[in-house]
C-alpha cells in the first residue's frame, strides 16, 4: 500500500493518460453518474502549464500580483483559496496537495493526472493516438478505459463511451476499500440488494 493511500482518509482514484485522450471529457460525464449513485465526489486536476483561475483587473488578481502568497475569494455561493507555489521550478507533490482537502465533505477523490505518483489509477487509451500503454510500467493502474478492446487480459477493460459501466466498476472498487463513508456503504448495499 502506498504512503499516500495510508495517510489520506478517503479513497482516491486517478485517471491517467497521454494528453488529448479525453480525461476531462470522461470525468465530466462520469461525475454526474457517480453523484446520481449517491457519492459526494471531489476532484484534483494536475495542470502541466501555467494557469490562472483569477481574472486580470479583479481585486483578488491585483492583490495576488502585488505579492500576496495566498488569496481567498469568498461569496455566498463558493470560496476559493489560491496559493502561489513557493517552488516555481518543481511540480507539486500529490501528498502535499491532499493536505488541503476537507475529507469530511466527500466520499471519493478523483485525481486527473499525477501519473508518476503511487496511488490507484485508471488508464485511458485511444487507439488513434497510438501511444504505448502506461500500465506496463505502473503496478498501480487497476483498469483500462479504452475506445477499442486491446486487452492482454491483465486488467479489466471498460469502454470510454460508457460512463455508467465505469461508475459501476468504481462502486465495486470502493466496496473493497478499507475506509468508506456511510454514503458509500449505503450506495453499495442498496445496489447489491437490487442485484
Amino acid at each position: 500500500m502506498s504512503h499516500i493511500r495510508q495517510n489520506f482518509p478517503r479513497p482516491l482514484l486517478g485517471f491517467v493518460a497521454y494528453s488529448g485522450t479525453g480525461k476531462t471529457t470522461l470525468l465530466e460525464k462520469l461525475i454526474p453518474v457517480l453523484k446520481e449513485r449517491g457519492l459526494h465526489v471531489a476532484l484534483l486536476k494536475h495542470a502541466h502549464h501555467d494557469f490562472d483561475i483569477d481574472q486580470p483587473g479583479k481585486d483578488s488578481y491585483r492583490l495576488r500580483h502585488a505579492g500576496a502568497a495566498q488569496v481567498m475569494i469568498a461569496s455566498h455561493k463558493r470560496w476559493a483559496l489560491m496559493n502561489e507555489n513557493p517552488s516555481k521550478e518543481s511540480e507539486p507533490q500529490l501528498s502535499e496537495l491532499l493536505r488541503h482537502f476537507d475529507a469530511e465533505r466527500f466520499d471519493l477523490l478523483l485525481v486527473e493526472g499525477f501519473k508518476h505518483e503511487a496511488y490507484p489509477k485508471i488508464e485511458l487509451q485511444r487507439q488513434a493516438l497510438a501511444k504505448p500503454p502506461l500500465h506496463a510500467d505502473d503496478p498501480d493502474i487497476i483498469a483500462l478505459v479504452t475506445d477499442k478492446p486491446n486487452s492482454d487480459g491483465t486488467l479489466p477493460e471498460l469502454h470510454i463511451d460508457r460512463p455508467e459501466e465505469i461508475a459501476e466498476f468504481i462502486l465495486q472498487w470502493l466496496a473493497r476499500q478499507p475506509l468508506r463513508s456511510t454514503i458509500q456503504t449505503e450506495t453499495v448495499n442498496n445496489r447489491n440488494d437490487h442485484d
